[in-house]
């Protein structure tokens, strides 16, 4: 399974961007598609997840309200519809599925990160 992510760039503070990133390959079923972000010298932190068959959607503290994550299980992709952006969202931003493969073995993938840079 590869993952491609698109969305990031420069915005200013209170702007908003949408992120997507697609899974590509072989596998049984995706059941969580999330996003996670990392600042400079700041670890790796969830962003939001969106579990499969109506587990729900989960988000950090400092984005709720603000951020929003869906999937859609017919394209493969997995979105973040990112408002009312502040600076402290600056970071590069990762997607992440978990999958079922082809023999039913469960795996984790990471996506290459996409850069959102919040600043006027």
């Amino acid at each position: 399974v590869q993952l491609q992510a698109f969305g990031g760039g420069l915005v200013q503070p209170e702007g908003f961007l949408r992120l997507s990133c697609v899974a590509s390959g072989t596998f049984l079923s995706i059941y969580v598609m999330a996003w996670y972000r990392q600042a400079p010298g700041k670890q790796r932190e969830l962003v939001a997840r969106a579990d499969n068959g109506g587990g729900g959607t989960d988000y950090a503290d400092s984005v709720k309200d603000r951020f929003t994550i869906s999937r859609d299980n017919a394209k493969s992709t997995v979105y973040l519809q990112m408002n009312s952006l502040k600076p402290e969202d600056t970071a590069a931003y990762y997607c992440y599925v978990r999958y079922i493969g082809e023999a039913g073995i469960q795996y984790g993938r990471w996506g290459q990160g996409t850069q959102v840079t919040v600043s006027s």
